[in-house]
């Protein structure tokens, strides 16, 4: 008999990729024997940075783990799932704000796929005030981003401004 293979996904825009998404992907690595981090592409959206940058973070952060597996998507969290052949959608959860957004997520994506199973991780105290918006903010005041991100994806981060990429 076969040992199955237990595969989540989490999805996301990582705009760019913080500290609390770096901790949530750790976690899921706990639980799961693959972690399918899926990058949402919308085109009614204009991320802050590339697609390719993007990319580029979450391989400068999990390049080194076989068990992370990175994919660009615009489907549906639902599509996504049925693609990847697994139901477990795994989101972070920093206060009641995020709770009630994703479970209204939840509940729309649980009507194109039943076989949905959410798996919400709570965000370790430390790091409750960290989001991409608030990189972006700092960005763009000129004000510190160490709180938000690690330190190889900071060093990214002023690489690509320094570059002009921004």
């Amino acid at each position: 008999m076969e040992k199955q293979i237990r595969k989540c996904v989490f999805a996301g825009t990582f705009d760019p990729l913080t500290l609390g998404h770096q901790n949530l992907i750790e976690e899921c690595l706990k639980l799961f024997d693959e972690v399918v981090v899926a990058i949402l592409v919308n085109p009614a959206k204009q991320p802050y940075f590339t697609l390719q940058q993007r990319q580029d973070m979450l391989a400068l952060a999990f390049g080194h783990e076989p068990r992370v597996r990175v994919i660009t998507s615009g489907n549906t969290v639902a599509e996504i799932l049925k693609a990847e052949n697994t139901p477990f959608y795994v989101r972070g959860i920093r206060n009641s704000i995020d709770l009630d957004y994703e479970n209204a997520n939840f509940y729309a994506s649980k009507k194109l796929d039943a076989n949905l199973t959410a798996v919400y991780l709570p965000c370790p105290q430390h790091l409750l005030h960290v989001s991409s918006s608030m990189v972006r903010n700092s960005l763009k005041f000129h004000t510190p981003i160490d709180e938000y991100v690690s330190k190889p994806i900071k060093n990214f981060i002023e690489n690509v401004i320094k570059e002009g990429e921004k």
